[in-house]
C-alpha cells in the first residue's frame, strides 16, 4: 500500500515537473519570437519578422502565387461554408472578396488598366501588406500556440489584473495582445484576441475593446511612418509619446458610446471570465498558470489547432485587404472623398492652432483609408505638424486597407458604422492629446 502511495507521489511530482518545465520552455520560446528583437544582417526586428523576411528572400517567385491561391480560397470559402449570406455585411464582403481575386490575378500576371499598377495603388497593397500578412499570420500561429497555450497568459493575466482592469476595463490576460500588437503586428494581435474570445475567456464588450484599442501597427511600421517624416531624429520621443496617446485614448474611449454600452456576453454559453485576485496575487498566478499548462493538449495538437485557426484567418483577411483596402486608395487618390471627411477635423486642427490646419485635417481624414497615406500627405509640412500626423497614424488604430478587414475576418460581432465612430473619436481625442505635447516637446 505505501509503496502504490508512493509511485503515486512519484508520478505526481513527474507530472508536476513536466508542468513546469512546459511553461517555462514552450512560454520562453513564445516570448522569443514575437518580444525579442534581433539584428540579422543589419535588420533589428523579431524573429517572426526575419523568419518572413526569410521566405520572402528566399523563394521571391513562389511567394505572390502563394498569396493569390490563399485569396482565391478565402473569396470561395464563405460560399462553402455558407456564411456569405448570414447578413449585409457578410453579402458585402464576400462580393468584395471576389472582386479582391480580380485584382490579384491582374497583379500577379501582370496585366489590367494602368491605375492598378500605380506604385501607391495595387503594388502597395500587394507587396506591402498582403504578402507580409499572409506569411506573418499562419506562421505567427505556429508559435502562437506556445506563447498563451502553456499558462504565460493566465500569469501574466493575474499580475497585471490592478492595471488592465480599472484603466482599460479589460482583463489582465489582454497585456498580451497590447504587447504583440506593438511589438509584433496588429495581425498577430487580432489572431490572440480572436483566439482566446472563442475560447470565452474575453466578453464581447472586452474582445472589441482590445480589437479598437490596442491592435495598433508594430514598432516595425512606425519606423517606417518616422523615416517618411524624418522623425528619426527624435525616434524616442515619437515612439514613447505615440505609445503613452494611444493607450491614453483607448482610455476614454471605453468610457464613451459605442463602446460603453457593447454587450458583455461571451462567445460561448458559459464564459470563463478572470477570477479577481486580491491576496497572494504570486502565488495565485503561478497556480492558474501550473493549472493551464497541465490541461493544455500535446503539442501537436495544440499547433495543429492554432495553424488551422491562423489559416483560416488569412483567409478571411488577405482578399478583404486586396478589394476594401484598394477601393479606399482609389477614393483617396482620384475622389474628394477625403477633403470633405477632413472637413470633421478642420475646427479641432484650426483650434488646436496646427500648422497648416487645412492639411492635417486631410490628413487626419485619409487615415481611415492606410495609414501610411498621412505620412505621404504631410511629408513637406512643418515638424508640430509632421509629429501631430504621424501620432495620429497610430493612435487613431482603424483603417480599411487592413485593420478593418482583419477585425471583420475574425468571430468579434461589431458593425463598420461603428467602426467608423470609433475611428472618428480615436482622430479628434488624439489630436486634442498630442498637439499641446508637441508643441511642449518640440
Amino acid at each position: 500500500m505505501e509503496q502504490r502511495k508512493a509511485t503515486v507521489s512519484q508520478d505526481q511530482h513527474l507530472k508536476h515537473r513536466g508542468n513546469i518545465s512546459k511553461f517555462f520552455i514552450m512560454s520562453l520560446i513564445g516570448i522569443f519570437t514575437f518580444f525579442m528583437p534581433i539584428t540579422i544582417d543589419g535588420n533589428s526586428s523579431i524573429p517572426l519578422d526575419h523568419m518572413v523576411t526569410f521566405l520572402q528572400t528566399t523563394f521571391p517567385e513562389l511567394i505572390p502565387y502563394y498569396a493569390l491561391i490563399v485569396i482565391i480560397l478565402g473569396a470561395i470559402y464563405p460560399f462553402i461554408n455558407k456564411s456569405w449570406n448570414k447578413d449585409g455585411v457578410n453579402v458585402t464582403l464576400s462580393l468584395f472578396k471576389i472582386l479582391g481575386v480580380v485584382a490579384a490575378v491582374m497583379l500577379v500576371v501582370d496585366a489590367g488598366p494602368a491605375w492598378l499598377f500605380d506604385p501607391n495603388m495595387g503594388p502597395f497593397l500587394f507587396e506591402n501588406l498582403v504578402i507580409p500578412v499572409g506569411l506573418l499570420v499562419p506562421i505567427g500561429a505556429i508559435f502562437l500556440a506556445l506563447l498563451v497555450g502553456y499558462g504565460l497568459l493566465e500569469f501574466i493575466g493575474v499580475l497585471l489584473q490592478p492595471v488592465m482592469r480599472p484603466i482599460w476595463k479589460t482583463p489582465g490576460r489582454s497585456a498580451i495582445d497590447a504587447v504583440a500588437s506593438f511589438v509584433g503586428s496588429y495581425s498577430i494581435g487580432l489572431l490572440i484576441t480572436n483566439r482566446v474570445f472563442k475560447e470565452g475567456k474575453y466578453t464581447i464588450k472586452e474582445a472589441t475593446i482590445i480589437a479598437t484599442g490596442f491592435s495598433t501597427v508594430s514598432a516595425t511600421f512606425m519606423i517606417v511612418v518616422a523615416k517618411t517624416l524624418g522623425l528619426m531624429e527624435i525616434w524616442n520621443t515619437y515612439f514613447w509619446v505615440t505609445l503613452f496617446v494611444t493607450f491614453l485614448v483607448t482610455a476614454i474611449t471605453v468610457r464613451i458610446w459605442p463602446l460603453n454600452k457593447i454587450s458583455d456576453d461571451y462567445y460561448t454559453e458559459e464564459g470563463h471570465p478572470e477570477e479577481v485576485i486580491k491576496e497572494n496575487r504570486i502565488k495565485a498566478a503561478w497556480q492558474q498558470a501550473m493549472e493551464a499548462s497541465r490541461q493544455a493538449p500535446s503539442l501537436g495538437r495544440n499547433i495543429g489547432l492554432n495553424l488551422k485557426d491562423g489559416f483560416i484567418m488569412t483567409m478571411a483577411i488577405l482578399p478583404s485587404i486586396m478589394s476594401v483596402g484598394l477601393l479606399g486608395l482609389v477614393l483617396a487618390e482620384y475622389t474628394p472623398v477625403f477633403d470633405i471627411v477632413g472637413y470633421i477635423f478642420y475646427p479641432f486642427t484650426w483650434a488646436l492652432q496646427i500648422p497648416e490646419p487645412l492639411l492635417a485635417a486631410k490628413a487626419s481624414a485619409i487615415e481611415i483609408a492606410e495609414m501610411f497615406l498621412p505620412a505621404l500627405l504631410v511629408a513637406e509640412a512643418p515638424l508640430i505638424t509632421k509629429f501631430v500626423i504621424g501620432t495620429l497614424s497610430v493612435s487613431a488604430v482603424l483603417f480599411f486597407s487592413a485593420l478593418i478587414p482583419c477585425i471583420l475576418s475574425t468571430d468579434i460581432p461589431i458593425s463598420i458604422p461603428k467602426l467608423i465612430i470609433i475611428w472618428i473619436e480615436r482622430t479628434i481625442l488624439t489630436l486634442i492629446i498630442v498637439t499641446p505635447i508637441a508643441y511642449l516637446l518640440l
